[in-house]
């Protein structure tokens, strides 16, 4: 019989205080010197955000379904905490295998509403959450792509980076290639690095075709995203490529 789980506001609750009483002010301080965007934090480390989201898994597993981590996830999200926010993420990951569909357009729903307002939160939500849903609904391809045209710099970061774990299964280079094309005209830092992150993962996969996409493509690759692009490239290459795609 399943034991009656404890209730996904209580373990809010419980997990808020639980980081708060972690909180080093001097490394929240140099939090805010390394990212590019204001972000509230504690100031943990990634170790213990990760260890003390194992601990939060710990306590609901075998008594949670996806739907009570999907609410949980939301609650978190909700705090101005980056470590609130980062184990409401990890404690929905350990329900993967069990995604239903919709939680697609959830997600969507917290990007929109600011829920993951810095680049670490959407990287630490979309690359395994959103990436395991597109690997299990294919179908959703064609909805992550109609992102890129948001005015919302996470939800178009977010088009990018969801695709990350995927560049090594079949079938995924090529709307990674698409979608990476499509960023191109984006000025925003953010992007253009989320985008150079992603090709350089699909290189791993096929280091020729990601040589023949960046010199096909040129100067309309903005310097950003091409420097990261070729980052696994030996030295040489690099050079010819940052040569070979040099505008006028």
């Amino acid at each position: 019989m399943r034991n009656t789980p404890i209730t996904p506001r209580k373990m809010m609750d419980i997990w808020v205080e639980r980081l708060r009483e972690k909180a080093d002010p001097v490394r929240a301080a140099g939090a805010q010197r390394y990212f590019k965007d204001t972000i509230v934090c504690f100031g943990l480390t990634a170790p213990q955000i990760r260890e003390l989201a194992a601990e939060a898994h710990g306590m609901i597993k075998g008594s949670w379904d996806v739907g009570e981590a999907v609410k949980f996830c939301g609650l978190m999200l909700a705090n101005r905490y980056f470590e609130v926010k980062a184990v409401g993420i990890l404690v929905l990951e350990k329900f993967w295998k069990d995604y239903p569909k919709s939680l697609f357009q959830t997600i969507k729903r917290w990007l929109l509403a600011g829920y993951c307002d810095n680049w670490a939160s959407v990287d630490t939500l979309c690359p395994r959450s959103l990436g395991a849903l597109l690997e299990r609904y294919p179908d959703l391809v064609s909805s992550i792509k109609t992102w890129t045209k948001s005015p919302n710099r996470w939800l178009r970061r977010a088009s990018l980076v969801s695709f990350l774990k995927l560049t090594r299964k079949p079938g995924f280079l090529d709307p990674v290639y698409e979608v990476s094309k499509s960023l191109f005209a984006d000025a925003d830092d953010l992007v253009q690095k989320a985008n150079g992150w992603l090709l350089r993962e699909a290189g791993k996969a096929d280091p020729a075709r990601l040589e023949k996409f960046l010199t096909a493509n040129g100067p309309a690759i903005p310097r950003t995203t091409l420097r990261y692009a070729i980052e696994r490239f030996d030295a040489g290459k690099r050079q010819a490529i940052l040569v070979s795609t040099r505008g006028s």
